[in-house]
């Protein structure tokens, strides 16, 4: 399987920085693996619209995957 590339929005990354900082390493690794696998085991594809999400711990990642140009 292609390697994807990981975009972070913007609004993301402020998202992010709102977190504690104790459950950075686990969503930074989730977020980094969906390069990897975008559809890991346990991801949920969302009603009414083209985004996924998967868990990690209390936090949720929502994604969009673009299979022609390798983006998540």
């Amino acid at each position: 399987m292609p390697k994807y590339e990981v975009e972070i929005t913007q609004y993301a990354e402020r998202q992010f920085k709102k977190i504690d900082r104790k459950h950075w390493n686990n969503l930074r690794e989730a977020i980094v693996a969906l390069g990897e696998d975008p559809r890991p085991f346990g991801y949920k594809k969302l009603k009414g619209r083209e985004a996924y999400r998967i868990r990690t711990g209390d936090y949720q990642v929502i994604y969009e995957i673009f299979d022609k140009k390798l983006i998540v």
